[in-house]
């Protein structure tokens, strides 16, 4: 897919985000939330944005063709002993699957994350979401485990598999 772009999201995206996340949380199972989306209002979610702004250990993009979001992606620093670490969420809606986005999105946080002197970057997948641990492993992390029942849906249970890109 060529007509993407990224850029770091803003406050005035808080709308769009939301309800990009409800679309993307109903599409799959393989997100920790479903199509109810996240558990935020507009001004909690314009709040967050700001505060993501305002935090150099933390960022937020969005992949765009126009308007429209195609894939979010953010980068959170932790905190005390574990300020050299960070952990990465992501999420592209699937008619946008296998087109790139997920990569340059990846590609993004972790330059991201070099350019603030992140030493570990971390997140957690559903271990049978074998496109997104591709993709997770092409772009250098590694599986350092698995997670047991790491989320619930209905009565069912689902493994996540602990990845990380080491970069010191």
């Amino acid at each position: 897919m060529e007509n993407f772009f990224i850029r770091e999201a803003e406050e005035k995206d808080a709308s769009s985000i939301l309800s990009f996340m409800k679309q993307v949380g109903g599409e799959s199972d393989n997100l920790t939330f479903g199509k109810e989306g996240l558990p935020f209002s507009e001004e909690e979610e314009k709040a967050f944005l700001k505060s993501k702004k305002e935090d150099l250990k933390t960022v937020m993009y969005l992949a765009l063709e126009g308007d429209r979001i195609l894939g979010v992606g953010d980068l959170r620093s932790l905190d005390r002993r574990m300020s050299h670490r960070g952990e990465i969420g992501l999420s592209v809606i699937k008619d946008s699957w296998n087109k790139g986005i997920g990569t340059a999105l990846m590609e993004k946080l972790i330059s991201y994350g070099k350019s603030i002197d992140m030493k570990l970057i971390s997140l957690e997948v559903k271990s049978d979401n074998y496109g997104a641990i591709h993709l997770y492993e092409k772009v250098g992390f590694q599986r350092i485990g698995t997670f047991p029942a790491f989320h619930k849906i209905g009565d069912e249970y689902a493994d996540f598999e602990i990845m990380v890109l080491d970069l010191r």
